[in-house]
């Protein structure tokens, strides 16, 4: 739909400034914000005009996302979603950049989360030009690295079950940075021990491998356990950082390699969503929550960032009170572009804050703008794509489209777009889209590297930081691990590997030169692997997790406690005497966000069946539901429904399975739960029934999943608006 009529235009000084910087001209767009990470692009030749009937229009297929597209080697990626009813399900998907050839894709299932159906698809892809892979993090926390050229999973991580990932209803999703070897990205979570409380943590992996490298925790408390800002990677003072908002409403930078706090500034009450902007030695940031110092909502702020510590105070250069809350800021030529939540982009000086212009593109604004070839691309959330030539004192309209559903109702657009081998790509609700002139011939090429210069390391300079690597494993009771201790100096450049003095803390086995052997006796259990060089110290996080079968009567567990191995929300369980046994009880929670899950195994785990008794209780009207997991399905006794459900997904129910069933609250009873994995299907079935009775031989409630999850950890779930109970836990290989 034409909303305006065309103008070519071409604002020479910024066209000019563009070509100046000295990069070659870009081809790949790998993540994205761009080569640069600042949402520009060196192209030039780029359209000012098109049509959604076909005017520059190359090519369109049909995709559902809220993801913005990387370029990478002549192929365009992009996250999704796909399917209908029981076969919904997230998706990577690749596409020929010249042509639109659908190359691959790669579904995966969403499990374990409260995200709705609309809200999949949101995380973006990181593509690395070194390898030819792709990063990419689900809903539901399955953390992707895919080769782009085919879509071979590489390797995969889940962080729900390994880490404790927290996901919530707003579905707000990570996208990872790449820096060097490491892919670094950042989620809220509640493991075990020093991560048993919720807090926003930093997490960099081997980018070939997946291995943790290391894990901060700058903050101290958390907001908000739904954010989306992208860490990026600056050499600002002599340091490698990395710079993010956090869920806390903090701007944290951490060194590179090695995760240690060098700076925090105290931005807003709430967590951050948008992504911050480093040009020369300071960083652009935004909010639209209340801030801190004032009573008011929202701030775009420039920080000095070469300060340590807490700069807040120190180190602020401008402010100007705006609502940008989740857009992330273009910058070129000493301008910072940056779009509102009512969708108008305001220009702003980058030395003084000052504005020059402001332009209205619709209501709703939360993609972030992209400048290509004199030219400022940026789309609205209610299907609107406009080109606008932003010169000195306004913004003019060159062109601007609006894309609609069949049925009537606009296209939803989340993602920016991207520029790449002479065109423009971008996603909606609708369809994928490649814009560009079909004159022009088409030309894949890299585009130039990001070097990020150091100082090199002097000869004979001191070790300052120690890390023990892999920063954090999962193993069995029978398998041997090994650790490795890396050297840093005091800005976080590698020194290398050293020879230290290993010992255990909390872990019963034996460590013999970095190698790990745990006590098979102990069971499963959780605790260190503790290096020493010196006065350094560094310490690995390790969970073992015993064979099948697995019982647990929480007698030996402290009051007030919970089994140390236990994984994900543990905050949230502990035990409690109860008629002269231990059990575990789940209680309200304070903030009124009752559920929860926790898990006694591993990710990979499969062919078991899971029982527990299970007692739920009653509060006037209120009835806890309480159940158990068993390789991503939850079995749900439900209170207030008085029915037996089996799902996979709580929001979408994109498979469920219900079986009315009258239960008292404060009785016990005893539920099995087993699942059987083919290769077509997955056969979930289900019994409850009062303790002490005998067990009921036919299984009561059965589930048929077409796409079956074909592993995960056995766990308890428990929706506690009064409390909930387990006792005599017990897990089964289902061959046994």
């Amino acid at each position: 739909m034409r909303v305006s009529t065309y103008k070519i235009a071409t604002s020479t000084c910024l066209l000019v400034a563009l070509i100046a910087t000295g990069t070659t001209l870009a081809a790949d767009w790998p993540n994205w914000r761009g080569p640069q990470v600042r949402g520009t692009s060196t192209q030039t030749g780029l359209i000012s005009q098109w049509s959604t009937e076909g005017t520059n229009l190359l090519w369109r297929q049909d995709f559902t996302g809220r993801s913005t597209p990387v370029a990478l080697d002549g192929r365009i990626c992009a996250n999704g979603r796909v399917g209908e009813g029981i076969a919904r399900q997230e998706m990577v998907a690749c596409f020929d950049a010249e042509t639109g050839e659908h190359l691959w894709e790669h579904r995966f299932n969403v499990y374990q989360t409260t995200v709705p159906w609309t809200r999949v698809g949101w995380g973006n892809v990181t593509g690395d030009r070194d390898t030819g892979y792709i990063y990419l993090q689900g809903v539901g926390g399955l953390f992707f690295c895919l080769d782009s050229k085919d879509g071979r999973v590489v390797w995969m991580r889940n962080f729900i079950e390994e880490l404790g990932f927290m996901e919530g209803y707003g579905g707000r999703t990570q996208t990872a940075a790449l820096d060097e070897n490491r892919v670094v990205i950042t989620f809220s979570n509640t493991s075990w021990g020093d991560q048993a409380r919720p807090l926003h943590r930093t997490f960099a992996f081997d980018k070939r491998t997946g291995e943790l490298l290391w894990t901060s925790t700058p903050g101290t408390f958390q907001m908000d356990k739904n954010t989306q800002s992208t860490p990026s990677v600056a050499v600002i003072d002599g340091q490698r950082l990395v710079i993010h908002g956090n869920g806390d409403g903090n701007i944290y930078a951490l060194q590179a390699r090695t995760g240690e706090k060098v700076w925090e500034f105290h931005l807003s009450k709430r967590g951050i969503n948008t992504s911050v902007l480093v040009a020369g030695t300071t960083v652009y940031t935004s909010h639209s929550e209340e801030n801190l110092d004032e009573g008011t909502m929202g701030r775009v702020v420039a920080i000095d960032a070469t300060g340590s510590g807490d700069i807040t105070q120190s180190h602020e250069k401008w402010r100007v009170p705006l609502g940008v809350g989740y857009s992330s800021p273009g910058f070129l030529t000493g301008t910072l572009y940056v779009l509102d939540n009512s969708a108008n982009v305001h220009a702003l000086d980058a030395e003084t804050g000052a504005e020059s212009w402001v332009h209205s593109i619709g209501t709703v604004g939360k993609s972030s703008p992209v400048l290509a070839d004199g030219k400022l691309y940026v789309t609205e959330v209610n299907g609107r794509f406009h080109i606008l030539d932003p010169g000195t004192d306004g913004a003019e309209v060159l062109d601007s489209e609006e894309i609609s559903l069949p049925t009537g109702r606009y296209a939803e657009i989340y993602g920016s777009p991207a520029v790449a081998y002479g065109r423009i790509y971008f996603t909606t609700e609708e369809g994928i889209y490649c814009l560009g002139d079909p004159d022009v011939p088409f030309e894949a090429t890299p585009s130039s590297t990001r070097i990020l210069e150091e100082e090199p390391v002097a000869a004979g300079t001191a070790a300052a930081i120690l890390r023990v690597t892999p920063a954090e494993l999962g193993i069995r009771t029978a398998d041997k691990a090994s650790f490795r201790v890396e050297t840093f100096d005091t800005r976080g450049r590698a020194l290398g590997p050293a020879t230290a003095e290993w010992s255990l803390q909390g872990l019963e086995g034996v460590i013999d030169n970095g190698t790990l052997q745990p006590a098979a006796a102990a069971g499963s259990q959780a605790g260190y692997v503790v290096a020493k060089l010196g006065r350094l110290e560094a310490r690995a996080r390790v969970r073992v997790v015993a064979p099948l079968p697995i019982a647990e009567d929480f007698e030996d567990v402290p009051v007030g406690s919970r089994p140390g191995y236990f994984l994900a929300y543990v905050g949230r369980f502990a035990v409690e005497e109860m008629d002269g046994n231990r059990v575990l009880a789940k209680g309200p929670s304070p903030r009124k966000i009752h559920r929860h899950i926790t898990f006694l195994g591993s990710h990979d785990d499969t062919g078991y069946t899971i029982e527990a008794d299970l007692m739920g209780s009653q509060d006037g009207r209120k009835l806890a539901d309480v159940g158990l997991i068993n390789s991503g399905y939850t079995m749900d006794l439900m209170g207030n429904h008085q029915r037996i459900e089996i799902r996979s997904w709580a929001s979408a129910l994109r498979m469920v399975e219900r079986l009315d069933f009258e239960w008292q609250p404060d009785r016990w009873y005893r539920m099995k739960m087993r699942v059987d994995t083919g290769d077509e299907r997955a056969l979930i079935r289900g019994k409850v029934w009062p303790k002490g009775e005998p067990e009921p031989q036919e299984w009561q409630i059965t589930a048929e999943d077409p796409l079956p999850i074909r592993q995960g950890s056995p766990g308890l779930y428990g929706y506690s608006p009064t409390p909930v109970y387990f006792d005599n836990i017990k897990v089964t290989s289902n061959e046994s």
